[in-house]
């Protein structure tokens, strides 16, 4: 059990890991894969970021399975670990609820490559699907 820093208790377990995150706009943004927590002045642990990616999920996952996904993801990805500050978060539910844009996060680097240097570049890409 933990605390926001909205000071809603919380077991990470049940309502917070491989959760669904939103943006403002109902868009999926990720799923939880893991947390970071901070002390705060009063000596409660708070959840301070959310941790996602490969490099973030293979820690959960015991023996070779979890040695396997970290080495991979370290080998394609020399960036950090993306994050999301527990800040923007705005609600907790069925789904994580930001009050942030997908487009200000920037939490896939990979996608936003493909999607900027690959994709907008095919004729008809920047239409809207019919």
């Amino acid at each position: 059990m933990t605390e926001t820093s909205h000071g809603r208790v919380l077991d990470l377990n049940m309502h917070l890991l491989d959760r669904q995150v939103v943006d403002r706009d109902g868009r999926f943004v990720c799923k939880v894969d893991d947390v970071e927590l901070e002390r705060g002045a009063d000596g409660a642990m708070y959840v301070a970021k959310i941790l996602i990616g490969p490099r973030a999920l293979g820690p959960r996952f015991r023996g070779r399975l979890g040695v396997w996904v970290r080495a991979i993801a370290e080998r394609l990805s020399t960036d950090p670990i993306p994050t999301i500050d527990f800040a923007v978060v705005e609600d907790i539910g069925s789904a994580v609820k930001l009050s942030a844009s997908l487009d200000d996060l920037r939490v896939a680097p990979l996608e936003d490559w493909v999607r900027d240097h690959i994709v907008s570049r095919v004729p008809g890409s920047r239409h809207a699907s019919e």
